[in-house]
């Protein structure tokens, strides 16, 4: 299935991208109140994940290694799995009971420090039987004004190919390809000291997209004027540019505690805007128990391309029945706790921790129907209720740096 350059897609949202956006978002802001002239810890990260929501599971582990070399180079390399069973809306409307794909992705990169200037490059490769992506990644942070200030600029490539599997009563007979799609990123991030206890960050992207860019299983329906119902495939635009920027704000409380705030804005040419914020606290509890909070809401308007219900066939030039490319919001609420293991328990480690994180995401759609065939018949074509569902994901890691 199409999946954009990580991190740069606001507005499309999936199961597993989801999860990845979580468990890395808090790492990132935090990454950034050290020095950027500093290399990462040396350290090893075994993850297990899962999501649960809208009649799919996605679950699987990662494993995240990374290894400095002389204080100048960091190399680090990082396995990803997803395991993908269930059926979800799409399927049910055409039907169909149960689907089941595996993805595995290998990423790995280096950092090389020279004074108060980090350059990083990485490549990754995702990998199923109807998707193949490889990207490219490079950056550089440098800091200024006693290292009060952080600039980092980098430019990413993603070069897919897109597949379609071939089923024969839910078993895949063939694979064939059904296009290409390239896409470029470019963001530029600015972070500032402007207090012992107070970091503020902005960060803006820009991608570029082109190629094969929509599903090729996915379908519009359209009204046949007797009250009957036709469906033909989704035309996407060749094309797609979009614009994000974010402000994060951290500020450390008297109390050791954290209280962190985001705003992110989205555009792109395709007609959809999209804006979420968020609030985060973290409060430690002794020496060895961080918990945190958050809560965080989205929203997002409709491509101009999309439609429920179509009144004719080739209604338009292009077409889109996409859920993620319709009018939605979500709202999210999460825990996390972290356990810091006592260093006598494990001596050859420097640091030891076991990390639980629990999010549970509403998602409310506001132009597009939970048409299954009972629905339909229920109810009338054109006519189903709105689609929502609720998502669980669960991350739990342990880190250990050496």
């Amino acid at each position: 299935m199409p999946k954009a350059v990580p991190g740069v897609a606001v507005a499309v949202i999936s199961g597993a991208s989801i999860i990845r956006a979580i468990t890395l978002l808090f790492l990132a802001m935090a990454s950034a109140i050290v020095n950027a002239a500093v290399l990462p810890e040396d350290r090893t990260d075994i993850l297990y994940h899962r999501y649960d929501g809208g009649g799919v599971v996605i679950d699987g582990p990662s494993v995240l290694v990374r290894k400095e070399f002389k204080g100048t180079v960091s190399i680090w390399g990082n396995h990803y799995a997803d395991n993908i069973s269930g059926a979800s809306i799409d399927l049910l409307a055409r039907g169909s009971t149960f689907y089941r794909e595996e993805r595995t992705e290998h990423s790995a990169g280096f950092d090389y420090l020279n004074d108060r200037t980090v350059l990083s490059l990485s490549y990754t490769n995702s990998s199923e039987r109807d998707y193949e992506a490889n990207s490219y990644a490079f950056a550089v942070s440098q800091e200024f004004f006693g290292d009060m200030t952080t600039l980092t600029l980098n430019y990413a490539q993603g070069n897919d190919e897109v597949r379609q599997n071939i089923y024969e009563d839910q078993v895949i007979v063939d694979t064939i390809k059904r296009g290409e799609a390239r896409h470029q990123r470019f963001g530029l991030g600015l972070t500032q000291v402007l207090t012992r206890k107070w970091l503020l960050s902005f960060n803006a992207e820009t991608v570029v997209d082109d190629g094969f860019l929509n599903n090729p299983y996915r379908s519009v329906r359209y009204s046949l004027g007797d009250g009957g119902i036709g469906s033909q495939p989704e035309i996407y635009p060749t094309t797609r540019n979009s614009d994000a920027f974010a402000l994060r704000t951290m500020y450390y409380l008297p109390y050791r505690a954290a209280l962190r705030l985001e705003y992110r804005t989205f555009l792109d040419s395709w007609g959809i805007e999209a804006n979420n914020y968020e609030l985060r606290y973290v409060h430690p509890f002794g020496d060895q128990w961080i918990v945190e909070a958050k809560y965080r809401a989205y929203s997002q308007t409709q491509a101009d391309f999309y439609s429920d219900l179509f009144p004719f066939e080739d209604a338009q030039q292009f077409l889109a029945r996409d859920k993620e490319m319709s009018e939605f919001t979500t709202n999210t609420i999460g825990l996390g706790l972290t356990y810091e293991l006592k260093q006598s328990w494990i001596p050859f480690l420097d640091k030891t921790t076991l990390n639980l994180y629990w999010d549970q995401i509403t998602f409310d759609y506001k132009n597009f129907r939970e048409n299954t065939p009972a629905n339909s018949e229920e109810f009338g074509f054109g006519n189903e209720p709105f689609y929502s569902f609720d998502a669980n994901i669960i991350r739990f890691f342990i880190s250990m740096n050496y």
